[in-house]
């Protein structure tokens, strides 16, 4: 559709079944419109097949093969040329014809015999408010694709922040590696695979599963505030040091809390799911985790999906206390936790997907 005035003039498409009305309109109107005619609604649709569309159309109620109300609600009725302005232009003075022409979708009604400065000024304003309507619907595109690409920078700038939180805490502790894209991705294959079985379907949709793998790389980030001498001890841990060693489950949450709080008045899950696997992916189905001794589903879901993840990771990665196990002895030691360390649903669906965990730990190896 034309844009600006100034450039080509917009085009109007004139029906009517009288010649010599046709040739009126034309007069008034081709000084600053480009016009196209019709003799009848059917030519009228013909014509509008085809590009391009004129800018306004200018119909009579024409008789007897198809009235101008039928083509009208034609015109209306097609997703190609509804939002084409229709004006009737007609002898019929009653208020019923006026009124259901307005009510099939036409923008004005004009009778006859016209008067050319008000069928110029009539076709003046619809014609702007249709330029104005279809340059507003550009901005309104532009807008939305620079609040797409916003979004998308702003996602981005989320993620590379995220990862490097969790990389700078991993920093210290130089056995895991490539842990967080690990554990990042079996909590995503486990969601969606316990989503397609139906377990917890109505918690896990796309979107708090795509949260849910943004947020796990930020499970172990209290081990920042975990010491040294404690976080890289080459031996077992005393009992005091391991006490803790299990603080960085505090930690973690703790830190977590002061950024939702600067949340109050924003979209705050993704950090729920971050607080609640940080704070809760060390407690086991039967109680006797930590830090709370929480038990069944009154463990987050979200940490129930990480304690699996983490423990498959810890499994078959090479620690100062244990050589690496095989994808087949994690995959057992996992299976024997069902009711006891994890989640018996999570299991279930862990034993569907074992082979993508395997694709995953040899995608993101340490070596």
């Amino acid at each position: 559709m034309t844009q600006t005035m100034e450039s080509t003039p917009p085009t109007l498409l004139i029906v009517d079944d009288e010649p010599a009305n046709i040739r009126l309109l034309t007069h008034v109107l081709k000084k600053e419109y480009q016009t196209d005619t019709a003799e009848s609604g059917i030519e009228a649709l013909e014509k509008l097949t085809t590009d391009p569309l004129p800018d306004l159309i200018l119909l009579d109620v024409m008789r007897p093969m198809m009235d101008g109300f039928e083509v009208c609600a034609q015109l209306k009725a097609a997703p190609r040329t509804a939002e084409i302005p229709v004006i009737f232009v007609t002898a019929m003075t009653d208020i019923e014809s006026e009124t259901r022409a307005l009510e099939i979708g036409a923008v004005d009604f004009i009778t006859k015999p016209i008067s050319p400065a008000r069928v110029r000024a009539r076709v003046g304003t619809h014609i702007n408010l249709q330029l104005a309507k279809t340059a507003l619907a550009g901005q309104n595109d532009l807008l939305r694709e620079k609040v797409r690409e916003r979004t998308h920078e702003l996602e981005l700038t989320q993620e590379i922040t995220i990862l490097s939180m969790a990389t700078l805490a991993e920093t210290r502790d130089n056995e895991t590696g490539n842990h967080i894209h690990r554990t990042q991705h079996y909590v995503r294959i486990l969601a969606e695979q316990m989503h397609a079985m139906g377990y917890f379907s109505d918690q896990l949709t796309e979107a708090v599963i795509e949260a849910l793998y943004k947020s796990a790389p930020l499970h172990d980030i209290g081990k920042v505030g975990v010491p040294d001498q404690i976080l890289k001890k080459p031996g077992s841990l005393s009992e005091t040091e391991f006490t803790e060693m299990k603080r960085h489950t505090t930690y973690g949450r703790d830190a977590i809390l002061v950024s939702e709080a600067r949340m109050e008045d924003s979209d705050s899950s993704f950090l729920r799911f971050a607080r609640e696997i940080t704070y809760s992916h060390h407690e086991k189905w039967n109680g006797s985790g930590y830090p709370d001794g929480l038990s069944g589903e009154k463990i987050p879901l979200s940490a129930r999906i990480m304690a699996l993840g983490d423990v498959y990771d810890a499994l078959i990665s090479k620690r100062v206390y244990k050589p690496a196990f095989s994808h087949e002895k994690a995959t057992a030691i996992i299976l024997e936790g069902k009711g006891s360390h994890f989640d018996p649903k999570i299991v279930e669906a862990f034993k569907l997907v074992t082979h993508k965990f395997q694709a995953i730990a040899s995608q993101f190896s340490d070596n």
